[in-house]
């Protein structure tokens, strides 16, 4: 378990995240910021036009834009979301694209 006494300094870690994810051959990067028994923080950094292949959605989830513009996608919707958007994860099967270089903060509930 991550147990974080101080705060964490988002605008920094999203851009050390992004200049690695446009170096990295999969153009994401990824570092958890906060994990507990019941709860998971991840700051995910995607450079441009990079993916995050379909994958099952946990129980309960949410996404927020640090900073880009990406799209989310299940089977039935789109969403496109930019700096400051929040979006509950719907629970079904998703993917996530990168429209620009994008930064997000995913959250999930364990139980």
């Amino acid at each position: 378990m991550t147990d974080h006494q101080e705060p964490v300094a988002l605008p920094g870690l999203a851009a050390g995240l992004l200049r690695e994810a446009r170096e990295h051959p999969s153009r994401r990067a990824a570092r958890t910021v906060a994990s507990r028994t019941s709860q998971r923080a991840t700051v995910i950094a995607l450079a441009e036009g990079a993916d995050l292949g379909k994958h099952d959605a946990p129980s309960a989830a949410t996404l927020q834009v640090l900073s880009g513009r990406a799209r989310l996608e299940t089977a039935d919707r789109t969403w496109e979301l930019d700096t400051g958007d929040l979006l509950p994860i719907p629970p079904e099967r998703h993917g996530l694209h990168a429209i620009t270089d994008t930064v997000v903060l995913l959250t999930v509930a364990l139980r």
